[in-house]
């Protein structure tokens, strides 16, 4: 984080820490593209999630809890297409941003499935010519100073899944914002309230006992699958 000291004051950034439910949790204001993708760059593979937002910057340090859930629900999802016989490009937290726009971050898992042949294998992305994710993950359990969604608007991602610490939400890309909808856009068997027995059990078994039980209930769902 020494980097944080030498950001530019190009446009007088200013930061403020503040301690969320023990989560390092900082917004920087008035920061330059260059900056945040220097910072990127200095950062690296550590876990950090960075939003940024027309020159609003902020950086947390995720709980166990969260990158536990968005665990379980990203092998639900490479479960369901094991199953279903439906290639899969995961790309976990990778960054995501568009210099044009302003925007980026990095979703807590995301996925390809139409274009994942066309993802297979990247090292290097390009938001301008590159398809966005077609799902993400959103483990919104704590406290954000900047939004996601419109970040993700801006990006073109056409269905988040969102998980409150309570239930599933699936939303949709519809006129430039979110909407709640009742099965999802990539496996539209799906409705999100499938996914809440197997989520909750994770706290009381193991997750590969989880992940059987709901291969069995894809199966009844699917018998050919």
């Amino acid at each position: 984080m020494n980097r944080m000291a030498q950001l530019p004051r190009n446009r007088r950034a200013v930061a403020r820490q503040t301690a969320l439910a023990d989560i390092q949790h900082i917004v920087l204001d008035g920061v330059s593209w260059a900056s945040y993708e220097q910072l990127l760059q200095d950062i690296g593979n550590r876990p950090i999630r960075i939003n940024y937002d027309q020159g609003r910057m902020e950086m947390m340090s995720p709980l166990p809890e969260h990158d536990g859930i968005s665990r379980v629900i990203a092998r639900i999802i490479q479960t369901l297409s094991m199953e279903l016989n439906i290639e899969v490009a995961s790309y976990g937290s990778t960054t995501f941003r568009r210099r044009d726009k302003e925007k980026g971050l990095e979703p807590d898992e995301c996925f390809y499935f139409k274009n994942e042949k066309k993802m297979r294998g990247r090292k290097r992305l390009n938001m301008k010519k590159d398809p966005p994710p077609e799902l993400v993950v959103e483990i919104d359990i704590t406290h954000r100073s900047i939004e996601r969604q419109p970040i993700y608007a801006a990006l073109g991602v056409p269905e988040i899944w969102r998980w409150d610490g309570t239930r599933p939400t699936c939303l949709h890309l519809r006129a430039g914002g979110y909407h709640t909808a009742p099965k999802s856009l990539s496996f539209p068997f799906l409705a999100p309230a499938d996914l809440t027995p197997f989520i909750r059990a994770v706290s009381r078994t193991g997750e590969n006992a989880v992940i059987r039980k709901f291969i069995a209930w894809v199966r009844k769902q699917h018998p050919s699958a």
